[in-house]
């Protein structure tokens, strides 16, 4: 069958059996459970009113269970257990967590993953906040605005083979075709740099790629925020004399913190995730080893549904504070 016409039948039978379970569900809370007619009509519609909501709201909480907090449910319990001949398991308590604290890998994922936390959502942040100022301030804002988002359309796979070429490294006696070995030479170097392979700073060179899709985001959000700024505050602070600088840090700043905050941690989450763009240009290779890697490595390479399990609960229990932070921050900002 054709994707499309696949696609389109799957969109219509997913739409008309949201709208038939909605239709009948409320028939059968109305007229069969609690019908409002006869002697305890106004009792029965105050009950199908509080069951009302959770009728809806079944499919969602179905769905949640079984695509998030199974798959948690079984991670955990595949990492406290080991494959065994015939792919049978078997329960081995907290050994998997031992090996991998173990692991030289582990901490140098964890090393990696520390450092991408504090360069990337730092720069991808100052950098939104920075071209949301500067594009509110000048005729052409929009086609600027436009041209910093679109790294966010392209894929981070998609992004890494752009960066990749950007790296690139040929011998000494061909033309370069990556720009930064170009430039490099150009400049005065006397041979072209792998600079994928060059310990510690390699990891900063693939941050560039993130920083540089992140940013797009950043500037989105927080220009909204700008614009959320009350003119009076900003004409009052002209009137008393402060300068753009004073105004920007001062007064902009200050009131849109909180949506700094949201942005900065949003970014936090994404960075702890991190793994295509790591696996499309350094495959791990040369001490660029994260958490998400690590995890595939075991996973899928070494086929230790152990330890692999174990790094993935790692992960998620780095992020679910920072998401439930983000959640409870971002309601507060709506209230």
């Amino acid at each position: 069958m054709n994707p499309a016409i696949q696609g389109l039948i799957t969109i219509i039978l997913g739409v008309g059996g949201c709208v038939g379970y909605f239709y009948l569900s409320n028939q059968f809370l109305d007229k069969v459970l609690f019908p409002a007619k006869g002697e305890h009509a106004g009792r029965n519609i105050n009950r199908a009113n509080m069951v009302r909501p959770w009728l809806f709201l079944a499919p969602a909480l179905l769905f949640l269970g079984l695509y998030l907090a199974y798959p948690v449910v079984a991670t955990f319990i595949l990492s406290l257990s080991e494959r065994v001949p015939g792919d049978e398991t078997r329960f081995v308590g907290f050994e998997n967590y031992r090996l991998m604290f173990s692991e030289p890998k582990f901490w140098e994922a964890m090393r990696n993953n520390a450092l991408w936390l504090i360069v990337v959502p730092a720069f991808s942040t100052a950098f939104g906040l920075l071209a949301a100022q500067l594009t509110d301030r000048i005729r052409w804002g929009s086609i600027a605005k436009s041209l910093i988002f679109m790294p966010m359309a392209i894929s981070f796979v998609g992004a890494s083979v752009i960066w990749k070429l950007v790296y690139d490294t040929r011998p000494a006696d061909q033309d370069q075709i990556g720009i930064l070995n170009a430039i490099y030479l150009h400049l005065g170097g006397t041979d072209p740099q792998t600079w994928l392979t060059i310990p510690f700073w390699n990891n900063f060179f693939l941050m560039i790629v993130l920083i540089w899709i992140q940013t797009g985001f950043a500037m989105v959000i927080l220009s909204a925020a700008l614009r959320g700024i009350p003119e009076e505050t900003i004409e009052a602070a002209v009137i008393d004399g402060a300068n753009p600088f004073q105004i920007f840090f001062k007064i902009k700043v200050p009131q849109i913190m909180g949506t700094i905050a949201v942005v900065w941690t949003t970014i936090t989450i994404v960075v702890l995730k991190v793994f295509d763009i790591v696996f499309a240009m350094t495959n791990g290779q040369w001490e660029t080893q994260v958490l998400a890697n690590y995890m595939y490595d075991k996973l899928f390479r070494a086929n230790d549904w152990g330890v692999g399990s174990a790094s993935a609960m790692v992960i998620m229990l780095l992020v679910t504070p920072i998401l439930v932070w983000n959640v409870m921050n971002a309601r507060k900002e709506m209230r």
